[in-house]
Parts: structure tokens; sequence; C-alpha cells
């Protein structure tokens, strides 16, 4: 099924992007919900957090699995963006967009693949995809990101001020979101040093 959202102008301002972003996800997510019990979604433990102007970063626990994560949560009251390593494998990292809907999701699900670009401040346009996904018993909606070089992402993301994202709506003009990154210099180090301290 074709991925429906409203487009929003690239000039809107943080909160106008929000209150379009919301309902459309909400509306988008609403559409997959089960009419079952939900279950609820893993917890894990948050410990160690530190923040770095518009970013923080922190360690993520439940029993002997233990993730790292750098977390911009200025731009959006309801939406976030984070790279993520996990003790173990620190040299395969991730990079997610979290968007908090108005109940938990009874299914996790592949809600749709969308083609679309990422830009740090005026570098060079970064074509990719990203998978909408849901998580049963959690109330987030989430983007993963296709990315065959993150390493260069990271440190672009590193000396920048800004990161851009377009997600493409086939007809309708580019739905967009704009995160800061000051702080984020800070956050990724200490996600990546604390991961890689971890030794499991």
């Amino acid at each position: 099924m074709a991925l429906i959202m409203s487009a929003t102008h690239f000039l809107r301002s943080p909160s106008q992007y929000l209150c379009t972003l919301t309902f459309t996800v909400v509306a988008i997510a609403t559409m997959w919900m089960v009419a079952t019990p939900v279950a609820n979604a893993t917890t894990f433990n948050t410990d160690d957090v530190a923040t770095h102007d518009h970013w923080q970063s922190m360690t993520l626990s439940l029993g002997g699995e233990r993730h790292y994560r750098a977390v911009e949560t200025h731009s959006y009251s309801d939406a976030t963006l984070s790279l993520n390593a996990t003790s173990g494998v620190c040299d395969l990292p991730w990079l997610e967009m979290r968007v908090t809907l108005e109940q938990q999701q009874g299914e996790s699900r592949t809600v749709n693949l969308v083609p679309t670009r990422l830009r740090i401040d005026e570098r060079p346009v970064i074509d990719t995809m990203a998978e909408f996904i849901t998580e049963r018993g959690d109330d987030g909606f989430y983007a993963h990101f296709y990315l065959s070089d993150l390493a260069s992402l990271m440190a672009d993301m590193r000396q920048g001020e800004q990161l851009f994202l377009g997600f493409d709506q086939d007809e309708r003009e580019p739905w967009y979101m704009t995160f800061s990154l000051k702080g984020a210099d800070a956050a990724i180090n200490r996600m990546l040093t604390q991961c890689e301290g971890s030794g499991t």
C-alpha cells in the first residue's frame, strides 16, 4: 500500500513539521492496529545519561544486552534522531528516527520502504531508503535508514550544524524534517567510547 502523508513545506518551523508529522504517522499506524490485547514492549534500563548541548548520550541495558546511544531530543517534542551501537559489534552502528504515537501499537510490522534523502548542511545529498516500522507494545513509529557509508555520515554529523531528512511521497511534495547537530560530536564520541570500552 502506498504511504499516505500530508505534504509539508521545507521552510516550516519544527513545531509545524511535528504537527503534520504526528497526524500523518498516527493515521498510518492506526490502519495497522490489531484488535487484540497489546503486550508490554521491552523496557531497557537507561544509565549514564550525559547532556551535550542538543544531544544526549546514554547506555541502555536489559540483562546481558547492552546498547549505547547518542540522541537528539531538542528539535521536536515527539521525535528523536539517534545513532546506536551494540556491545560486541560497535563497528556496526545504525541511524534511527523515532516518533511517539498516541497509543501502543498492536503489531510489529514493516509499514513501508520509502526513498529518502539525507543532507548535512550544504554537503552533497545522500540518496537512500528508510524502512518505516512499528513494534508491538511500543508507542513509537520508527524509521531505519539503509546507509552504505555510515562512517562518513557520522564524521559529517560531528562537524555539521543541521541534518536534513526528506522522505518521498510519490506525486506529493516530500516530507522534510530538520535535526540540530549541536553537541552531536561529543555525544557520538562518548557513545563509541563507551561501546568500545564495554569489553564484550
